[in-house]
């Protein structure tokens, strides 16, 4: 396409939305709407799926160690666990430590187990970690039936409902944004289709002196990008703010939280960057298929 059909689709374009101002600022702000929506989920979205994944990389199989077992009992146990193909790291954690963390976990109470020294009644265990946390309960069940493992624990019932809770979560998050964005791409749609009914003679008339469908199509299209582009500015903007807000606010305030959200840089570079390109493709879209089911050259 030469630069200047280029510029003559972007100014027909831009005067398809000044002819139904009216049409397009009810897009633009149906569109701003939509995607601050958009935007408000898509960052609750990304952070609890970034808060989930820290939650579930502390998720652990403890495997404790049959006190009757030797040192060659023990490294052909750990070898084992290590063969297993969905494991990431063994890390050995004798009965010592064990111990040494009851008692600082306890603080001053802890005092009382200190006699337990000489005679630790607790076990070794090697504590595992898998390379995807979703596999941590299919691990645990194989460890189970390895030769001396007295037991294994993970928590079972937490690690169920939280992967439950986090997969629940994503598809809801994912469902109420699919259903936005198409509530966007119809209303976008209903407006070309306004400006394309206002204008069949005009548009008749090209046809007859000689102007194919794409040189037609291309200003509707232009309009649609810039409804878009439009409807997510004032978004951008209440998504970079407010979010910068939030964070600012709960490090300073909590920041002994045991939950880490997203740095506001880049993060809200992304999400801007992800408005835009929503924007840009719905009024896109919308423009597109109104034109095919309404359009008829």
């Amino acid at each position: 396409m030469k630069l200047k059909t280029f510029g003559r689709h972007g100014k027909e374009g831009v005067k398809n939305l000044t002819r139904n101002r009216w049409m397009s600022l009810a897009s633009i702000s149906a569109v701003t709407v939509t995607l601050l929506l958009v935007g408000v989920f898509a960052t609750l979205l990304m952070n609890l799926n970034d808060i989930g994944t820290q939650i579930e990389e502390d998720v652990e199989v403890r495997v404790f160690i049959e006190l009757t077992a030797d040192e060659q009992g023990q490294a052909d146990l750990r070898e084992k666990i290590e063969d297993i193909s969905k494991v990431s790291t063994v890390e050995f954690q004798s009965k010592e430590e064990g111990l040494n963390r009851l008692i600082d976990s306890l603080g001053d109470d802890g005092e009382v187990f200190e006699s337990l020294k000489d005679e630790n009644p607790l076990n070794d265990v090697f504590v595992v970690k898998t390379s995807d946390p979703q596999d941590t309960i299919e691990v645990a069940k194989s460890i189970e039936d390895f030769k001396n493992v007295d037991k294994v624990e993970y928590a079972k019932e937490t690690v169920e409902r939280l992967f439950n809770v986090m997969d629940m979560a994503r598809n809801i998050g994912f469902a109420i944004i699919g259903g936005l964005l198409f509530t966007a791409m119809f209303l976008i749609a209903n407006t070309i289709r306004i400006t394309i009914v206002a204008r069949r003679k005009e548009i008749e008339i090209m046809k007859m002196v000689g102007a194919t469908n794409w040189f037609i199509r291309w200003p509707f299209l232009v309009e649609g990008v810039l409804i878009g582009i439009l409807g997510a500015l004032i978004p951008i903007g209440l998504v970079v703010f407010g979010y910068d807000y939030l964070y600012t606010t709960i490090t300073t305030r909590y920041p002994t939280l045991f939950i880490d959200l997203l740095p506001v840089y880049p993060f809200v570079l992304k999400v801007s960057g992800l408005l835009v390109l929503m924007g840009m493709t719905i009024g896109l879209w919308g423009s597109f298929t109104s034109i095919r089911k309404y359009l008829k050259v």
